[in-house]
């Protein structure tokens, strides 16, 4: 969300770019090490962490973030998988965080 922020400021912004990617590397790496050990945040099955934390995943997807995270990676296309998930887009549609 910061990168999404700071982008706004053009130039201005450009000082903060090494602290945001450092504070992004160091949280999507947490999250890549705790999906390495389960599928999902909190064991093997799919809870409300998942599903409040899956924003996180699908921005990073958006933003061609995940290539270093490849249980972050994993995760996100689990849920993206799941029927639920395809059923709510169906009718809701598509959204940018989706793609």
């Amino acid at each position: 969300m910061l990168n999404l922020y700071v982008g706004r400021l053009g130039d201005a912004g450009a000082p903060l770019h090494p602290r945001i990617h450092s504070e992004l590397a160091n949280y999507l790496g947490y999250l890549n090490e705790a999906l390495g050990l389960t599928p999902y945040l909190l064991g093997d099955e799919l809870s409300g962490a998942d599903i409040q934390m899956s924003f996180i995943g699908e921005f990073a997807k958006m933003q061609g973030m995940l290539q270093p995270y490849p249980n972050l990676a994993a995760w996100v296309q689990r849920c993206q998988e799941r029927p639920a998930y395809r059923q709510a887009l169906e009718q809701g549609g598509e959204y940018s965080f989706a793609k």
